[in-house]
């Protein structure tokens, strides 16, 4: 079977099951990504660079991890159905608003500095180049290479 239709053009679609897409930044993949509290990727999934980040979040919050504690997220993850969703699990959830908000809700600023965390597991992530420029075209396959420097962390944190 072609993968192709009859006048030679790929699908349209066929970029979103890859996991790419048109963002800001041009033509990208969103690695969303759960981190524990040593900051060592605990799950992670990929959708196209247009996707919101909110609707990454049941990719990687719908497992059957321990549940954390509390939940560090980008305003992006601060959608009303994330909330509701965390506080109906016990999670106390600390996502900043947006600006946009109508009600404003107050987030401990000293805890929240702990996200960093994950933003520094992105950033070891990324030091592989492979993961940074996204050289893989199928999702299968850069998912997969996420996976294996995922690996790469925890027995680099093991091992000391």
């Amino acid at each position: 079977m072609c993968s192709q239709n009859p006048d030679g053009l790929r699908s349209f679609h066929e970029g979103k099951q890859q996991g790419l897409g048109h963002s800001r930044g041009g033509f990208t993949t969103k690695i969303h990504l759960r981190v524990n509290a040593a900051g060592l990727p605990m799950r992670s999934d990929i959708s196209p660079g247009q996707t919101s980040d909110y609707l990454g979040f049941d990719l990687v919050m719908d497992d059957n991890l321990p549940e954390p504690s509390v939940l560090l997220a980008d305003h992006g993850y601060g959608s009303d159905k994330v909330r509701e969703n965390m506080e109906a699990r016990n999670v106390v959830p600390f996502i900043p608003m947006r600006k946009s908000r109508k009600l404003r809700i107050a987030v401990d600023r000293t805890l929240y500095r702990l996200r960093n965390l994950a933003e520094r597991c992105f950033n070891k992530l990324k030091n592989a180049r492979r993961v940074a420029t996204r050289d893989d075209k199928t999702a299968e396959s850069f998912l997969s290479f996420i996976d294996i420097t995922s690996i790469r962390l925890w027995l680099r944190h093991l091992s000391t």
